[in-house]
C-alpha cells in the first residue's frame, strides 16, 4: 500500500528500511523522501515505525536484544 504519495512509497519499502537500520523518522525522511513534501504521511509513517521497531527481529542491536 502507498503510504507517501507524494514520493511513491509503500508500507514494504518502510518496512524494509527499517529491517535495514532506520529507527526514527528522520531516518527514514532521509532514505526515503516520507513526510518531506505535503507531510500527509507523517501520522501514518511515524505509526508504521513504531509497530516494526515493536517487533523484534533478533538483530542484536535493541535493548530487548538479551531476549532474542
Amino acid at each position: 500500500m502507498y503510504v507517501c504519495v507524494c514520493h511513491a512509497v509503500t508500507d514494504r519499502q518502510i518496512s524494509a528500511s527499517v529491517a535495514m537500520g532506520a529507527s526514527t523518522l528522520a531516518d527514514l525522511r532521509d532514505e526515503l523522501g516520507v513526510g518531506t513534501c505535503c507531510g500527509k504521511c507523517a501520522r501514518e509513517v511515524r505509526q508504521q515505525l513504531r509497530d516494526e521497531l515493536g517487533q523484534c527481529r533478533g538483530c542484536g542491536k535493541c535493548a530487548n536484544a538479551k531476549h532474542c
